[in-house]
């Protein structure tokens, strides 16, 4: 592979600022959002007393998942040794610390009480997920920082890979630790399940990487820098990996669900009588955010062609919105076995599907999210050379421009 030059984004053009004021305008209507929920309270929300977590947590907790995912460039790079995904690794590791920054933010904002943060940050209960996950997401800052510096910085090169193993490792216990959360929550039926963590991790390869190959698309796009097809291929057919582990653990959960008494309804009322669950789970989760863009990427008349990539990277990343709708708004409207066993009733929803209708506010939080990320990779990358000059087949992979060329 050639020497790859790197070099800031223009500042200051029509396009520029035209990017910038859209993104600043998403984050002050989240902003406004928030505030408008703080001062009134949570009853203008669609959350009630049994729906607790709402739309901003659903954005919230994807973003948070595919930070640790678009950090797979980087990965393959200086773990794997990969020497084409090298020329994106440094933006493979903005990207994710930009996601993690832009959940977190809507996860704060929608906690009710954003002041007693502190709290959280200083007072430990280790026997709860929630405390280790403030501990995962602080280090992995810490160490997705110090391996952006070990790529950018020459003087650090020979660190480069130790830092990059620790970022891989981290991100792994990251997300494990946000499947956990659900995982470990056994009063929930459709949440208690050993297989949260890992489908959390396939979850954050394929949504990470499809965030990730449309930042590509749109930032060669918008410089006008040179993206070459050898590139394009690689990181098209990984998503299509990706997408295809996911649906393993899906069938492994639900199918496990269904073996197992106690489970086998809460499956059978998403699988079939769960409503808008149901219509999520097939329609957007299945179909349109795994079984067509595992179309577009690899039948023949659209394996290549980059707006179709392009579609699957966005139908990949309305799925994963939708899986992880299902997984944590369906996992608290359906009803909780209060005693296993017996029928309870009384006056307060016992046994009743909980129902929940997201309000505006929260979905201008939770796209706030997205801006908020966005903003932090544009600003990052006028400021620094994070961006590639070219990513043409003979800068990336010489070798398959030699075999194009013969």
């Amino acid at each position: 592979m050639k020497t790859v030059a790197y070099r800031e984004v223009e500042a200051m053009t029509t396009g520029w600022w035209m990017l910038m004021g859209v993104l600043a305008a998403f984050t002050s209507l989240g902003l406004l959002a928030a505030f408008y929920m703080e001062h009134n309270g949570h009853w203008v929300t669609g959350m009630t007393n049994q729906i607790v977590w709402g739309l901003p947590h659903v954005f919230a907790v994807f973003l948070i998942v595919a930070a640790s995912g678009a950090l797979n460039v980087a990965s393959i790079s200086s773990v794997f040794g990969r020497t084409a995904y090298k020329p994106l690794a440094p933006l493979s590791a903005l990207l994710a610390v930009s996601l993690l920054a832009g959940g977190l933010t809507v996860l704060l904002l929608d906690l009710g009480r954003p002041d007693r943060l502190m709290v959280a940050m200083t007072k430990y209960n280790f026997r709860s997920i929630f405390a280790w996950n403030v501990i995962l997401y602080s280090g992995f800052f810490g160490i997705v920082v110090v391996y952006m510096w070990t790529m950018m910085d020459r003087r650090m090169k020979s660190f480069s890979k130790p830092a990059g193993f620790a970022a891989f490792a981290w991100r792994l216990i990251l997300t494990t630790g946000t499947g956990s959360i659900f995982g470990f929550l056994v009063a929930r039926t459709p949440y208690d399940s050993a297989v949260m963590a890992p489908m959390f991790i396939a979850m954050s390869f394929s949504f990470g990487l499809a965030v990730f190959i449309l930042v590509v698309f749109a930032s060669s796009e918008m410089t006008n820098r040179p993206l070459g097809d050898a590139l394009v291929r690689r990181l098209k057919n990984l998503l299509g990996v990706f997408i295809a582990a996911v649906l393993y653990f899906v069938t492994v959960q639900q199918l496990t669900g269904l073996y197992v008494a106690e489970k086998r309804d809460a499956v059978v009322f998403l699988l079939t009588n769960g409503g808008v669950f149901t219509i999520l789970f097939w329609l957007v989760q299945i179909g349109l955010g795994a079984l067509l863009p595992l179309a577009l990427l690899f039948a023949p008349p659209t394996a290549m062609n980059r707006p179709a990539i392009g579609l699957a990277a966005i139908l990949v990343i309305l799925g994963g919105i939708a899986q992880v709708y299902v997984i944590i708004i369906g996992g608290q409207a359906y009803p909780m076995p209060l005693f296993p066993g017996f029928e309870a009733t009384s006056s307060f929803f016992d046994g009743q599907v909980n129902t929940y209708v997201p309000s505006g506010p929260e979905a201008f939080l939770g796209v706030s999210g997205f801006a908020v990320a966005m903003l932090l990779v544009a600003f990052a990358s006028t400021v620094f050379r994070f961006l590639p000059e070219s990513l043409a087949d003979e800068v990336v992979d010489p070798h398959c421009a030699a075999k194009a060329r013969k």
